[in-house]
């Protein structure tokens, strides 16, 4: 029972983590707006980069891409606690019933991952070059984002057995 109450909460916790992210993101837009504004402007990346043709300016776009960033976490918000519900209310079912109730939780947190990964660390990261940014780079941030929701996506999908 323990392994099955370690997989709910884990993804509850990614839930409430998403959650919190995208409502402080919609409470406290303009702090984290400016952040995709510079990143997707490449205007702190190195000036003489022959990458810097990939640069977007245009406001609309910016606005654009940050509503997407925001509605992927509260995306993986939702699911991972609707996972986790399930999750729980499937706790003592028999191992196929249980195994089959973490379709919403793995839905999740692969949502979180593209976001972070996808999103942030090849996106981001490498084709808008936010690392080359000292100011505007959350490349370490989102590589431990996504190092703890993959640990926990691996752990979650391993197979239940039955209840002792």
């Amino acid at each position: 029972m323990i392994i099955r109450l370690s997989k709910v909460l884990l993804v509850l916790m990614v839930g409430v983590f998403a959650l919190m992210v995208g409502i402080d993101n919609i409470i406290d837009y303009d702090t984290n707006f400016a952040f995709v504004q510079h990143v997707m402007s490449m205007d702190t990346t190195f000036p003489n980069s022959a990458l810097r043709w990939r640069a977007i300016t245009s406001p609309t776009l910016h606005h654009v891409g940050y509503g997407l960033i925001i509605a992927l976490e509260l995306l993986t918000g939702i699911l991972c606690f609707w996972g986790a519900l399930r999750l729980w209310f499937s706790r003592h079912a028999a191992a196929a019933y249980f195994n089959a109730s973490k379709n919403f939780a793995v839905a999740g947190l692969i949502c979180g991952f593209a976001l972070w990964f996808l999103g942030f660390m090849v996106i981001g990261a490498e084709w808008f070059q936010m690392w080359q940014s000292q100011t505007w780079n959350g490349q370490q941030a989102a590589f431990r984002f996504v190092a703890c929701i993959g640990i926990i996506l691996i752990f979650v999908n391993q197979r239940d057995d039955e209840l002792a």
